[in-house]
């Protein structure tokens, strides 16, 4: 998303599906969606969605396993109220009718931005390009107007297929069927039968991305998927361990071969190359990433999960644009299909921080912060997860929230760059499921009375109010959430904590979706501060923050983990956004950087919890003549800790580091 300040709500600029965020979309390849119950669930009541995934599919005969698995990957079995996704996909079967999407550009075409985040090259200032039109109806694929052949089929209007969760899934099971009857299989009969139908439906028009959606499917067929609904309703499929999918029948859907060669991804995922530019455009003026030599020049040890705010056509046009900016990597919200654009070996220029760009590797996600229900797809989350987890193995990057970040918890380098810092993919990113599919779930791993908690609360019944998701002011409509909010006392009423290096003023922070100011996030860990009734007391920011804690329903599980507070002797230690070495580590002809502390300070008595110990570095690249590069690291230590929303650094010299006790 946008910075979190800005002269007019970022969120009016990115926000989801109207009339075209789908919609540069001829080259988007959206899921015709699908969705039914297990054969062998318990007999759902009446009216409910079991009950309507049921009916459907004895309707179209298509297998209940197949109907759910299809449904669950684009949805996760949500009807999200009728509102869109990002690619203009409506209701638990996700049927596509792009011409209420809504075209805007994506949050780096922000012409103030420097996403690159080092003051020694500054970036020059661009205004917006490449803002898409909305195109007519008959200019776009038939991937993106399967609501349109689904009212053929089912005789049902439009209208009724978008609002009417039961229209909707009755649309998605025609839709299979007729696949499955174009394709000259029979309908019914065993579910592995379907593989082809299957990925005839996820819209893609490359065989690896087709193939990639069906093995998701039949995968969440074989291990059996069970959840409560965004409208509180219960929907189970059944483990079918013994479904074998006839793989075979990709072959025969005539589908293009794309190209992987070049790119470094995971077999387990659909991946081509789409190149970001090296280009120089004069002296000392080059774009849109840095040649180096990672991890032989210096470590990677940090992934930056960004979503795009805008179309995925639009987001590859931007990243093929030499005089932008750059990222490694842009998930598709459709299928969860991949497109690599810079090598891992190099640096690309996304985080707004130096010093997090050049050690770690950037993830675009097609999608939208500020729209709750044009939501990330089951199929992006499963893509990212293993990719994610790939890089994690490549580069041995520990799986926890102080080395998977959001963009939104990277730090700003310098007090000044805090206020414009991004904060995407914001608080209806589910932290949580996606952990999940990494295999490492946020579990307790010490007592209710432990001295550190992990933010983990239930993210479909935690729906903290937010506001500014279309007019700045206005409620975000109720949505599930993987932060929690802090006060300055332990009640709802109390003021929020503030953050000072957001707003130097000491303006009070916001319930604003896209303010982090008094907000943890799922995953992240913080030393306890005070216990009080049904809410706990974190350190955050410098000073005592409550949540409501209840016993019962607990946002937050008891952790072991290392912490650190000032030395004995120091009232108060500096905070930075970067750890860069100290002057003297600087070599001739490399000009010294500053170690400028932030605005916030650690102070005496209090504890954050300790990630990485790290050395100060810092890569000298400003030419496009890489001969001059060099990276320079110091003596100094730093640690880093998660100081509050966003992560943070301090010298090892400062600080002691203890366990966490309990």
């Amino acid at each position: 998303m946008p910075r979190s300040l800005s002269p007019r709500p970022r969120n009016v600029r990115g926000r989801t599906l109207g009339a075209g965020g789908v919609l540069a979309a001829a080259a988007l390849l959206l899921p015709l969606v699908s969705a039914a119950p297990s054969a062998t669930a318990e007999r759902p009541g009446p009216g409910t969605l079991q009950s309507q995934f049921e009916a459907a599919a004895a309707r179209y005969d298509v297998p209940g396993s197949v109907l759910l698995g299809v449904a669950y990957l684009q949805s996760r079995w949500d009807t999200h109220s009728g509102a869109p996704s990002v690619t203009g996909g409506y209701g638990p079967m996700h049927l596509t009718d792009a011409r209420t999407a809504l075209a805007d550009a994506p949050h780096h075409s922000d012409g103030t931005e420097d996403a690159r985040g080092d003051s020694a090259r500054p970036v020059k200032e661009a205004g917006p390009r490449h803002a898409a039109a909305v195109p007519k109806a008959s200019e776009l694929p038939a991937s993106l107007r399967t609501l349109d052949r689904a009212a053929r089929l089912t005789g049902r209007s439009a209208k009724d297929l978008r609002e009417n969760p039961a229209a909707n899934i009755e649309g998605g099971a025609a839709l299979l069927a007729a696949a499955q009857r174009e394709l000259g299989e029979p309908l019914g009969g065993d579910p592995g039968d379907w593989y082809g139908a299957v990925a005839r439906f996820s819209g893609a028009d490359d065989s690896a991305t087709a193939a990639t959606y069906a093995n998701d499917v039949f995968a969440v067929i074989r291990d059996g998927e069970g959840r409560t609904t965004d409208n509180g309703q219960r929907v189970a499929l059944r483990a079918v361990p013994s479904v074998a999918p006839d793989t075979s029948q990709v072959s025969a859907l005539g589908l293009r071969r794309i190209g992987a060669a070049g790119t470094e991804c995971p077999r387990t995922v659909a991946c081509e190359w789409i190149p970001a530019p090296y280009e120089q455009f004069g002296e000392g003026d080059y774009g849109n990433h840095d040649l180096a030599d990672r991890p032989v020049s210096h470590t990677i040890d940090s992934i930056v999960v960004h979503d795009t705010e805008g179309s995925w056509d639009t987001t590859l046009k931007l990243v093929q644009d030499p005089t932008y900016v750059s990222w490694h990597y842009t998930l598709r919200s459709s299928d969860g299909h991949i497109a690599q654009h810079v090598p891992l070996k190099d640096v690309a220029w996304h985080a707004g921080n130096w010093y997090t760009n050049a050690k770690s590797v950037g993830l675009e996600h097609e999608g939208f912060l500020v729209a709750p229900d044009a939501w990330y797809t089951e199929a992006m989350y499963r893509t990212s997860a293993r990719l994610v987890a790939y890089l994690a193995k490549k580069y041995d990057i520990p799986l926890d929230r102080q080395h998977i970040l959001g963009h939104d918890t990277v730090p700003g380098p310098t007090a000044a760059t805090v206020p414009g810092m991004h904060t995407d993919p914001g608080p209806y990113w589910d932290w949580a499921h996606y952990f999940e599919l990494l295999g490492k779930p946020f579990r307790a791993t010490a007592g209710a009375d432990a001295g550190v908690v992990t933010i983990r609360p239930d993210f479909a019944a935690n729906k903290p109010s937010y506001t500014g998701c279309v007019t700045a002011g206005d409620a975000c409509a109720p949505h599930g959430s993987g932060a929690v909010r802090l006060h300055t006392a332990p009640d709802a009423n109390a003021p929020l904590v503030k953050d000072i290096g957001l707003r130097p003023g000491g303006q009070d922070s916001t319930t604003g979706v896209n303010d982090i100011g008094a907000r943890a996030s799922t995953g992240q860990q913080f030393a306890v501060a005070g216990r009080q009734g049904d809410w706990t007391a974190v350190w955050y920011l410098g000073q005592k923050a409550w949540f409501e804690n209840p016993r019962r329903q607990p946002t937050a599980v008891g952790a072991k983990a290392s912490v650190l507070t000032p030395k004995d002797g120091l009232a108060e230690v500096p905070v930075y956004g970067r750890a860069y070495p100290e002057a003297s580590a600087y070599p001739a002809g490399v000009p010294v950087q500053a170690v400028s502390p932030l605005t916030y300070k650690l102070l005496a008595g209090q504890r954050y919890v300790v990630g990485d110990k790290v050395p100060g570095e810092y890569l000298y690249a400003t030419t496009f003549d890489t001969a001059g590069h060099r990276v320079v690291r110091g003596k100094e230590q730093y640690y880093e800790i998660q100081f509050g929303h966003r992560i943070a650094y301090v010298k090892a010299s400062d600080v002691t580091v203890r366990s966490s006790g309990h």
